[in-house]
């Protein structure tokens, strides 16, 4: 019986240069929801019979976001059942929008007013929520997946891209 979930998510640690204590405990939220919950059925090997659930490892190569998909039961040393690259310049400024609002959230977490801290907090989500539904836009067609899912994988491409 197919099982079209992620169950287990690697970064690429290289990829990652320097985070702060809230990215970090973003990256672990994210990473604990998405198993918790997911969506994920990649078209080509679940069109060769591949059931899941996958394991997925992603890392930018030459400014693209590489995701290797894996069924579960497959180990890293074998080769992916499927590579995926997306180009991300189309995230380039969803990505620089979204660090500069995160950083007022967590600058108004620390001092402002509840009223300021959610005002931010929607401007925070809209930003997400519009580049979740580009994620989406750009899988058509070689992953299905649901919205939640979208969320949670773009904050962890942002994780990917934080330069010290």
């Amino acid at each position: 019986m197919a099982d079209h979930r992620i169950s287990h998510i690697q970064l690429d640690e290289a990829t990652i240069l320097w985070r702060n204590a809230d990215i970090e405990q973003e990256r672990r939220v994210a990473i604990f929801d998405l198993i918790e919950e997911n969506s994920f059925k990649p078209m080509r090997p679940a069109a060769a019979g591949h059931e899941g659930p996958w394991r997925l490892a992603l890392s930018v190569q030459d400014g693209r976001l590489a995701m290797e998909i894996r069924e579960d039961h497959g180990t890293d040393e074998e080769p992916p059942d499927e590579t995926l690259l997306i180009g991300l310049a189309r995230f380039r400024r969803p990505i620089r929008e979204y660090f500069a609002i995160c950083d007022s959230y967590y600058q108004a977490i620390r001092k402002a007013s509840a009223r300021e801290i959610e005002t931010i907090d929607m401007a925070r989500r809209a930003i997400h929520d519009q580049a979740a539904r580009l994620l989406l836009e750009r899988l058509e067609g070689k992953v299905e997946t649901d919205f939640p899912t979208a969320r949670r994988l773009f904050t962890l491409i942002c994780v990917l891209h934080i330069k010290g």
